[in-house]
């Protein structure tokens, strides 16, 4: 059995040219900053990172570049590969596993939102199968205020006992505190992330792994100075972090998540190509970066 995954994860924002293709310099210049804050890894293509505006073939090539670039050693990365089909599921899978990532961060699949417990057992079984890979491990992705169907406790455990070398993480972006304690108690073999900083300690005292937090674009090294304290077993000064990381959090929320961030970095950056977003999303105005500026924890 693998070490269970912990630390602080960047699900990346994807910064766009003007025309909408993916401004490639501001990417890796991200990237990299995220990873000297201290993420313990990225997560290309999650929801943060506008991901189901993207083809299979932009997710691949910037996979692929984070690590030809030396941006991002393979076993950083944990890209987003969940889509409604099962084809390029396998497809952008299989290609992580070539390329050596971590993980894969893998959504259920959406739009089929009737489908119960045991079709969707039979979606990452399927997905499983096919990639066929000794060295696939899959980060079960729970965001059902988006995909309208959730990844309930007791089909990642289902999962999780059939496949415990494969089936070793579990996001959960449902801000639904019950919903991750329960996963927490209901599978051990997984490792659980909150999709929220804020909740990070609560989960991290039961045994969760850590945080997968869209704010890591931004407050990257409070977040990490936050688990490093805690992973140390200094609660009270993990705790003692916490307003300024929820005020923060607030912030970006507040914001509408992408834009915020996105008015952020054209902020701190100076380059205007921050503030696009890829229609149906409007583009973020400069004017949105400063609630989150002034709540930064500077670590």
């Amino acid at each position: 059995m693998q070490d269970r995954f912990t630390g602080v994860m960047t699900p990346l924002l994807t910064p766009y040219n003007d025309d909408f293709s993916i401004a490639e310099d501001l990417y890796l210049d991200h990237a990299s900053a995220c990873l000297a804050g201290g993420a313990h890894y990225l997560s290309p293509f999650g929801t943060t990172s506008e991901a189901t505006s993207h083809s299979v073939a932009e997710r691949m090539r910037m996979a692929e570049l984070l690590i030809s670039t030396g941006t991002a050693r393979p076993d950083q990365l944990m890209p987003g590969t969940g889509l409604c089909n099962l084809s390029e599921t396998v497809q952008l899978s299989r290609h992580a596993v070539e390329l050596g990532c971590a993980a894969v961060m893998t959504l259920p699949p959406f739009f089929f939102v009737a489908a119960p417990d045991e079709g969707m057992y039979r979606y990452f079984s399927t997905l499983i199968e096919r990639v066929g890979s000794d060295t696939l491990k899959i980060c079960l992705y729970n965001i059902p205020q988006n995909t309208g169907i959730g990844i309930s406790p007791a089909l990642a455990a289902r999962l999780n006992e059939a496949f415990p070398e494969v089936v070793a993480a579990y996001k959960d972006s449902s801000g639904d505190w019950d919903n991750t304690e329960a996963v927490i108690r209901a599978a051990p073999g997984i490792s659980v992330f909150p999709g929220s900083e804020s909740m990070m300690l609560r989960a991290m005292a039961l045994g969760g792994g850590g945080c997968i937090s869209a704010s890591c674009n931004s407050n990257v090294m409070g977040i990490r100075a936050m688990y490093d304290l805690a992973r140390a077993g200094d609660i009270a000064g993990a705790e003692a972090l916490l307003p300024q990381i929820d005020a923060h959090r607030a912030a970006v929320q507040g914001g509408g998540l992408i834009p915020g961030l996105k008015a952020l970095k054209a902020h701190q950056t100076g380059d205007a190509r921050w503030l696009n977003l890829r229609p149906p999303l409007l583009p973020a105005t400069l004017d949105m970066a400063g609630p989150l500026a002034e709540t930064i924890l500077e670590a």
